[in-house]
């Protein structure tokens, strides 16, 4: 069954529609406002995602969590994604371990390698090429922290450990959940799968049905006796929901726009086209409360999903439009796709 969530990537964009720009700082406290409105609307989870040096302005997505789990009792937190291999993997251990505490056992963390050589270099990674095994290094030792008692360790790409206890220990037992976040090449889905990780595709302009090939490759390698029970897949997808379709095209169409021309500044569209009926078609669901729920159902079962996250706020999207939206996905939508 799958489980559903809202995501934030905290781009601090303009409202194409008014030309007006919120701060920094009141940007990034409506993302922990809206956890809180996400756990009042019944999801299951929130995501917020790390970035650096652009108008992604969300680059401790940690510290965030902890502040949106000092306003939730239930909702579960979780990064997605986290970019360990610029990060000291005993730091971030540490940081999960922590915010396990404080949101008493409603922590996750989505790790993933990143593909920016600008935000690896300036984290003092001069060599672009060794940030893949930095990662699967640093991933592993994340998890040897979390499930032994003591660690004595050494590596290729940090200083020892000798006799080394996380403190404090998390709440969740081995460890919070961790995924795996990838769905471009076999590598980073090919190492969830031989962990016994989660797998959580991308929120990039590819259409679900491009990520078949990833999620069929990882299901066939899991292997029982990892980090998990079995295999299990998480996807991204940009939403809007109005009382009418007419209402949610040209309420989104400006949104949608002004946040692709942005995001395709960063990052490629892999050969899709990135028009607005084509990102409607694909990676984007938009509609109707009764529309939206038969695309979200597609996508679930074309991939087979565990848990599937709602990006709602990207392109300026003003707070008097997402209040309305998560009425409707609370009472319109969520109930139906239960």
């Amino acid at each position: 069954m799958t489980g559903y969530g809202v995501l934030s990537l905290a781009d601090h964009l303009v409202d194409p529609a008014t030309g007006r720009r919120e701060s920094q700082a009141q940007r990034l406290q409506r993302v922990v406002d809206s956890a809180v409105a996400a756990e009042a609307a019944g999801f299951l989870a929130f995501g917020v995602g790390e970035h650096h040096f652009s108008d992604y302005i969300l680059s401790a997505p940690e510290l965030l969590l902890a502040a949106a789990s000092a306003r939730t009792e239930r909702i579960r937190l979780g990064t997605s994604v986290t970019l360990l291999a610029n990060n000291d993997p005993v730091r971030q251990a540490e940081q999960l371990a922590m915010l396990d505490a404080l949101s008493d056992g409603r922590a996750e963390m989505t790790f993933a390698r990143g593909v920016s050589e600008e935000t690896a270099n300036a984290f003092g990674i001069a060599d672009f090429d060794e940030l893949r095994p930095r990662f699967e290094e640093y991933l592993r030792l994340v998890l040897q922290l979390f499930t032994s008692d003591t660690v004595t360790w050494e590596g290729d790409y940090r200083a020892p450990l000798h006799d080394i206890r996380l403190q404090p220990r998390p709440v969740q037992q081995p460890h919070p959940p961790m995924w795996i976040g990838g769905g471009i090449s076999r590598t980073s889905s090919g190492l969830a799968a031989d962990l016994g990780l989660p797998l959580f595709l991308p929120s990039l302009f590819r259409w679900p049905i491009d990520y078949l090939e990833i999620v069929e490759f990882y299901r066939d390698r899991f292997r029982p006796g990892g980090h998990g029970d079995g295999p299990r897949i998480g996807f991204p997808s940009y939403l809007h929901v109005a009382a009418t379709s007419q209402e949610a095209r040209r309420r989104w169409r400006p949104h949608l726009e002004h946040y692709r021309d942005f995001a395709l500044t960063l990052r490629s569209s892999f050969g899709r086209d990135t028009g607005f009926d084509s990102l409607l078609a694909g990676p984007a669901i938009c509609g109707s409360p009764g529309e939206v729920v038969e695309r979200v159902r597609e996508i679930d079962e074309l991939l087979g999903l565990d848990r599937h996250l709602f990006l709602l706020d990207a392109g300026g999207v003003p707070p008097e439009v997402l209040d309305d939206e998560m009425e409707l996905l609370a009472t319109e939508v969520l109930p139906n796709l239960g």
